[in-house]
């Protein structure tokens, strides 16, 4: 049923007045947190909700592993108190990318405007969560009918000038999706493409959205952009702290504003964490909303004048775990999984059980809950497979595109383990995503060729790795496991590698080579490098630096690239045209395929993605030596993100590559590596498409 007619004024005021009855029910519970804090408490928060945090922050590259190992090394901390000054040191030591990942988070978000009786009317903010949905309020956006007569303004902002920007208006189609829950105070609604056909989300980026655990905990610091008051965007930076967690809501002490409602919430690692959503009023005990003096508010006063005690979000994960159990059409559903699979709502992978995050604080004569402490362990990732069986590739169909033409996906490093009809799904997935954005035919999985070498360089390489157990909190450190794998380079390249790379990222040649004030010999020399790509770039240096290691292993050992290749040409056809998309590892894999591959198979194309192919360390030790035209290759297309610190070295300018399609993308916050990623762009996927239709 309609509430078009119902108006936002009773909407919001219904918003304010349950929030401050969910404030007013947790008083014991916020004062415990308060009185915790002003005792000197940063984080007062279970053992478990503080170890799942601390895991995530160093994860998901948010405080450089080296800044941990300094400060703890300074004294003795057991596991909880080094969670928390893991927590502590996050919100004190912001990386030189913190700014630039806030105005890239900040360009998803939007001015929502009524259209009524010829006006213009600033109505609220809106973020983007995949390629084309917007996140608001349902007191914002009640229903689909509401939505037809607003539409969203991207760009409302100041430049650096501080003069107005260009705004870019766009239509909401609730027609193709709109979903909206009235308790939880969201809205989910499809936005129409620009004028170029492009979805909003390729043009201004998207939120990645996750169920998962450890985006916050209570005493942690939020930060908030959206347009109060209708204003030109605002930010309201880090002067906050998060004061109470309750099953679906958080409650925040921040300085906003009305037209904030719809706003994201976000930690200092630009993850959405809340939906904002409304203020909460100061009452007396007759219940009644008080001013800023001290009277009893009058609807006549406006929002100004109330005296505003609190706000609160949604959590994301609330949100997210509402919209799984939706009951959808198939083509909504299909909108729902472009959120990404962090969501649980891809459709190729089933949504997780919600899982409790625990309120109770560790406070004298409270017992937390009984669940084991994550260890924050940063693990090398082949210990675990030792004992696994080597899986073996996935042929195509013989009645894939004719039996004449296949496509062949050559994965990277990092996949032992996996299953790989998984991964070949997956990859199908994104590629989906982008032919259908370039209005191209999706493909079954069944389709595609996926050979799988993963197990085997995992096993290769765990045989010569000296660091292969998981590290522990006191010897996280990126920079001493590469003092490690320079140490055991077959022939001593490894340093030059990450040297080349960050020298090409833009490190300057006359610093100090070392990093002074950090402790107990674990840092040297290639602590330098590894920082400035991290900071550079969405990929962390442990990614980094082992992809590095695999990389060199891979070029220096002949007989580790011998059983690599011989594990791809086992699952590889034997004649027609091939379509060959590689990523990471993969390229360099895939360019010494092409000089085995078989008289009778014509690669008529090569898509090279993430790819180290334009380091010198890595091109002259290709087995075709240096950069090189791929032999016998039709057309290349090479696909990097700017943010992808593997992609180094790209666009690949040496004039000798020959002729090729360099595409420069941009990849999702903390998605900058990934295939899926890569592939779900019109202009990489459009390439391959035509190629397998016949349209090129």
């Amino acid at each position: 049923m309609s509430v078009a007619g119902r108006s936002k004024e009773k909407l919001h005021e219904q918003a304010a007045a349950e929030a401050a009855r969910r404030y007013e029910d947790s008083t014991a519970e916020r004062e415990r947190v308060e009185g915790r804090l002003a005792a000197g408490v940063r984080f007062p928060d279970a053992p478990d909700a503080l170890a799942a945090r601390a895991d995530r922050i160093l994860d998901r590259g948010g405080l450089s592993p080296s800044a941990v190992v300094a400060d703890i090394h300074r004294e003795a901390m057991d596991l909880p108190q080094a969670n928390e000054r893991v927590i502590d040191l996050s919100n004190e030591l912001q990386a030189w990318s913190f700014l630039p990942r806030g105005v890239r988070a900040g360009a998803t978000v939007a001015r929502i405007t009524l259209r009524r009786d010829g006006r213009e009317l600033p109505h609220g903010t809106g973020f983007m969560v995949s390629p084309r949905l917007m996140m608001t309020n349902h007191h914002v956006l009640p229903d689909e009918d509401f939505a037809r007569q607003c539409f969203a303004e991207f760009n409302a902002q100041v430049t650096v000038d501080n003069v107005p920007d260009a705004a870019v208006r766009l239509e909401f189609d609730p027609g193709s999706f709109f979903a909206a829950d009235r308790r939880l105070d969201f809205a989910l609604v499809a936005v129409t493409p620009a004028q170029d056909g492009r979805p909003p989300g390729e043009i201004f980026g998207w939120n990645r959205l996750s169920v998962q655990l450890g985006k916050l905990v209570l005493g942690e610091k939020v930060n908030i952009i959206g347009h109060p008051d209708g204003r030109l965007k605002e930010i309201v930076l880090r002067d906050n702290a998060v004061l109470v967690r309750l099953d679906d809501f958080v409650h925040y002490r921040t300085d906003t504003r009305p037209g904030n409602s719809g706003s994201p919430v976000f930690n200092d690692q630009w993850e959405v964490v809340a939906l904002h959503h409304s203020g909460v009023p100061k009452r007396d005990d007759q219940g009644r909303v008080l001013r800023q003096d001290g009277r009893p508010w009058q609807p006549g006063d406006g929002d100004d004048a109330i005296d505003w005690v609190a706000n609160e979000g949604v959590r994301i994960s609330s949100v997210l775990r509402h919209l799984a159990g939706l009951d959808l059409a198939p083509g909504r559903r299909a909108l729902l999984a472009e959120m990404g699979p962090d969501s649980g709502l891809d459709q190729s992978v089933a949504a997780p059980a919600p899982q409790p995050e625990h309120t109770t604080p560790d406070v004298p004569g409270v017992t937390a809950p009984t669940v084991p402490a994550v260890p924050v362990t940063v693990p090398m990732a082949v210990s675990e497979t030792r004992s696994q069986l080597p899986k073996k590739g996935r042929p195509a169909r013989s009645t894939a595109f004719g039996g004449r033409r296949h496509l062949v996906f050559l994965h990277g490093r990092d996949q032992q383990g996996k299953e790989p009809d998984d991964l070949r799904r997956n990859w199908t997935a994104g590629l989906n995503r982008g032919l259908t954005l370039a209005s191209l035919p999706p493909l079954d999985p069944d389709d595609v060729w996926f050979p799988f070498y993963g197990t085997r360089l995992a096993g290769l390489v765990s045989g010569r790795e000296s660091t292969a157990e998981a590290v522990g909190l006191d010897q996280v450190n990126a920079a001493a496991a590469a003092e490690v794998f320079a140490a055991e380079s077959p022939t001593g390249s490894y340093e030059q590698l990450l040297y080349e790379a960050a020298a090409r990222a833009g490190m300057p040649q006359d610093g100090p080579a070392t990093t002074e004030g950090f402790g107990a010999g674990l840092v040297g020399a290639l602590h330098r490098p590894l920082s400035w790509l991290a900071a550079r770039s969405d990929v962390d240096e442990w990614t980094i630096a082992t992809f590095l290691r695999d990389v060199d292993l891979y070029l220096g050992d002949s007989a580790v690239r011998q059983s690599v290749l011989d594990s791809v040409m086992e699952t590889m056809p034997a004649t027609g045209e091939v379509v060959l998309v590689t990523h990471s590892l993969g390229t360099v894999v895939g360019m010494d395929l092409l000089t085995r591959l078989p008289d009778g198979l014509d690669p008529v194309l090569l898509v090279t993605a993430g790819s180290p192919l334009g380091l010198d360390g890595v091109n002259e030790r290709l087995l075709a030596r240096g950069p090189h035209r791929p032999p016998r290759v039709r057309d290349w297309v090479n696909v990097w993100c700017p943010t992808d610190a593997v992609a180094i070295g790209c666009p690949l300018e040496d004039e000798r590559w020959g002729k090729l399609t360099q595409l420069a993308v941009s990849n999702g916050r903390d998605r900058a590596h990934k295939i899926e990623e890569y592939l779900s762009h019109p202009g990489a996927a459009g390439a391959i498409g035509s190629v397998l239709t016949g349209r090129s």
